[in-house]
């Protein structure tokens, strides 16, 4: 069963799915859409009309997506793709083989060398395979790592710097230049949940060992040209991924809907997709956690649920991820603690902080979860996150994972407070320090 999204969006968000042509196997799931009402204004700052710019992917969702990446291809012009992905990928016939198989005569050349780190060096490395190959067409292949290398690499090459010369913008900026002619197409195939299908961002890192910098680096890219041309979001790939690596990324994706709901700068647009996502992905991930087998339709609710709420969230005028995604930076960012162990670890703690200090959309988030008739919304909300930690096998407390000590709390409070994504906060919420310190404090 594939969906191919926009074109049926309007309808998908109803209650009355029977218009769609491949139904999802919870289509008796209720909507979980409100009308606006007093109970669920929106808590963004802005004042009158809203404008919203965005510029999606082509989606195909579901089972088989991988089998038609090459009448997609065809479709949108491009002739020789080179895959990017890491070496477990790469070797693993059970996720190789299908997109070689879907790419068919397409298909140029396997690049099969990321790493977690996304280091500049490795996805210079993919430059000179994309040359060699010849390819018009970059497919990420893999979790956040590979799609954020694919962006780089498709930077690279667009531009005229020499590695040197870039090394040296990287090292000074934290970021490159992305020109605005000759980047190079990506289509996105995701096999974890983290949400990094439908982005114009990627991270990278530059160290001495690899390229030409002199002292490691840390930063990102974003433009609006690195959003995939297409994402096929197929759950038979997914389900390849290991229990707890899949476990870990869900929880990243998870939070995406939840900060997109309360973020400043949400949208109506992104309520829609963000409660409907929030709500499938609730219901997967409970399910996930329930059985070390869980059925298909299990995986097909966990990849519509990460493919929507990540929909509308990355675009060229901002996001809606804020505190939690902040936090989880300045937990990870000089620290070993893995992304989404972080997330699970802060996520429940900073929604009980939130909501201690403004209303968070809490009776919408409430609704997303089912937990609409709680005598208490927000306690009610936290409790449906813990139970999503709970089901994944997740770690609570910070003291459990690589992370900083109490003493270390305020240097990360600081990282914390001054991260990109706070102004996205929800409006009245302008944290000290010595605040954020004490949401550490009950994580720890």
């Amino acid at each position: 069963m594939i969906w191919h999204l926009p074109l049926t969006l309007s309808e998908w968000l109803t209650d009355e799915p029977e218009s769609i042509e491949a139904q999802p196997p919870h289509s008796n799931l209720r909507s979980p859409i409100l009308p606006m009402s007093e109970d669920t204004e929106r808590e963004t700052g802005q004042a009158g009309a809203i404008r919203f710019a965005y510029e999606p992917p082509v989606l195909r969702i579901g089972t088989g997506a991988v089998a038609e990446l090459e009448s997609e291809l065809a479709e949108q012009g491009f002739e020789r793709a080179l895959v990017i992905c890491g070496q477990t990928v790469g070797s693993t016939p059970g996720v190789i083989n299908p997109v070689r198989d879907g790419l068919g005569d397409r298909l140029a050349g396997v690049f099969a060398e990321t790493t977690p780190q996304k280091r500049l060096g490795t996805a210079l490395d993919g430059l000179e395979a994309l040359q060699n190959a010849d390819a018009d067409v970059i497919v990420g292949l893999g979790g956040g790592s590979s799609l954020d290398t694919a962006k780089v690499v498709s930077v690279l090459a667009a531009t005229e710097d020499d590695p040197a010369a870039v090394g040296r913008e990287f090292a000074e900026t934290g970021t490159i230049t992305i020109p605005e002619p000759g980047l190079v197409p990506i289509v996105a195939i995701p096999t974890t949940l983290a949400g990094a299908d439908c982005s114009m961002v990627a991270g990278v890192t530059a160290d001495p060992e690899t390229c030409p910098v002199e002292s490691t680096t840390s930063g990102g890219i974003s433009g609006p040209g690195l959003m995939p041309a297409a994402v096929h979001a197929d759950p038979e790939l997914v389900a390849t991924t290991p229990r707890s690596t899949l476990a870990a990324s869900a929880m990243n994706g998870f939070d995406k809907g939840i900060e997109t709901l309360y973020a400043s700068t949400a949208s109506p647009v992104t309520d829609a997709t963000a409660m409907r996502g929030l709500a499938v992905f609730y219901e997967g991930l409970l399910a996930f956690g329930e059985t070390e087998d869980p059925s298909p339709s299990v995986y097909e609710r966990l990849v519509e649920g990460a493919t929507l709420v990540q929909y509308g969230i990355s675009r060229a005028d901002g996001t809606t991820l804020s505190l939690i995604h902040a936090a989880g930076h300045g937990l990870t960012r000089t620290y070993p603690v893995q992304q989404g162990a972080a997330h699970a670890v802060v996520a429940p703690h900073a929604l009980r902080w939130l909501f201690d200090r403004v209303d968070g959309r809490r009776k919408l988030l409430a609704r997303a979860f089912g937990v609409e008739d709680a005598a208490d919304p927000a306690d009610a909300v936290v409790a449906a996150v813990e139970d999503v930690v709970a089901a994944l096998d997740l770690p609570t407390r910070l003291r459990d994972v690589d992370g900083p000590t109490p003493d270390e709390f305020p240097a990360v409070a600081e990282d914390i407070r001054t991260d990109g994504f706070m102004p996205n906060a929800p409006t009245g919420l302008d944290p000290t320090n010595e605040e954020i310190v004490e949401l550490l404090e009950a994580a720890w």
